[in-house]
């Protein structure tokens, strides 16, 4: 008894020090983050929007099931994080959506990154306060 498995297609978003690993498979929009239910685990809309985005770019938020394991950081790089894995994921999909993602900018990682604190000061920039007398 052979078992059929479907599909599956693999994306890995990254985000300030957020990392997602997404996973699609054929199913009918279910969206799980860390085995939560999506709008548990995304209480705020705006992160919701976010992190569907190149779903509903595409128009393919009913055609997959989407599952997420996604470590370290906020809510916000999370989202962030979770929006390019699924981008990434959908391209396995199908290589003709590249251009629809790539207009909105859901290809691009984003590199900013929290400075480090530097030596014989308070944090990354600032400096302690110079007495001339």
């Amino acid at each position: 008894m052979a078992e059929t498995k479907t599909p599956e297609f693999l994306g890995t978003g990254r985000r300030k020090t957020s990392v997602a690993r997404v996973r699609l498979t054929s199913g009918t929009g279910k969206i799980t983050v860390n085995g939560r239910a999506f709008d548990n685990y995304f209480p705020v809309d705006t992160l919701r929007v976010q992190a569907s985005q190149p779903l509903a770019v595409t128009g393919t938020a009913e055609r997959f099931d989407v599952h997420v394991n996604v470590a370290g950081g906020g809510p916000m790089g999370q989202a962030g994080a979770v929006r390019l894995g699924i981008a990434r994921a959908l391209l396995m999909t199908d290589a003709t959506l590249r251009a629809a993602l790539k207009a909105e900018g859901f290809l691009s990682r984003d590199s900013r990154m929290r400075e480090r604190k530097k030596y014989g000061q308070p944090g990354a920039r600032k400096r302690f306060q110079y007495s001339k007398r």
